[in-house]
């Protein structure tokens, strides 16, 4: 089985979406494919680990979820990753951009669009567990997923750590007018952990 290039590994709370508040060991991978102004982490760095390592050292922490994140899990995560860290007893979610395909296997779903809607129709077909859209005030309208989802999340463009009021009035106003659509505060920005 093929290493995973890791850029760092933490237990801490799901910050996010309808998993928020639940205890997961994070692993992000290096490397993705695109190039969002606000994203949070620094991902281009990595150590080369074989799934073995990578168990060995997460056996450290007593949760059983694991939220492969990035960069873009999806460039690296194969099915035979996943079908691994299952025979060792771990849940696993992905946080996608959904510029490509996810390997089968996984328990959750999470999808925050970076790309156009029918690219991520094409590698979603079945649909996801969670879509999440970060917002700004100057985005125009709510967004019109071409992908089913089970959770549909709007979450405000932060400022660094801080809520910025004005992305979360739009937010919040494009709530109130489609319901079906859900507020995702980044918490983890928010109490200051990881």
């Amino acid at each position: 089985m093929k290493k995973l290039k890791v850029n760092e590994m933490f237990y801490s709370l799901q910050g996010e979406g309808k998993r928020a508040g639940e205890a997961s060991i994070f692993i992000r991978l290096s490397g993705c494919d695109q190039a969002c102004g606000f994203c949070d982490t620094e991902f281009e760095s990595g150590k080369e680990m074989s799934p073995v390592e990578i168990e060995e050292f997460i056996d450290q922490w007593p949760g059983k979820w694991i939220v492969w994140s990035g960069g873009e899990p999806a460039l690296q995560l194969t099915e035979d990753h996943i079908r691994f860290f299952k025979s060792q007893g771990y849940k696993q979610a992905i946080e996608t951009n959904g510029n490509n395909r996810v390997p089968d296997g996984l328990d959750w779903v999470c999808c925050s669009p970076k790309v156009a809607e029918h690219v991520v129709a094409k590698n979603f077909p079945n649909g996801v567990d969670e879509l999440r859209y970060v917002r700004h005030a100057n985005q125009v309208g709510c967004p019109e997923p071409k992908v089913k989802a089970k959770e549909k999340y709007l979450s405000p463009m932060f400022d660094g750590d801080r809520i910025n009021q004005k992305n979360l009035a739009r937010v919040m106003g494009l709530i109130l007018e489609n319901p079906e659509w859900k507020l995702s505060l980044q918490s983890h920005k928010l109490l200051k952990i990881l």
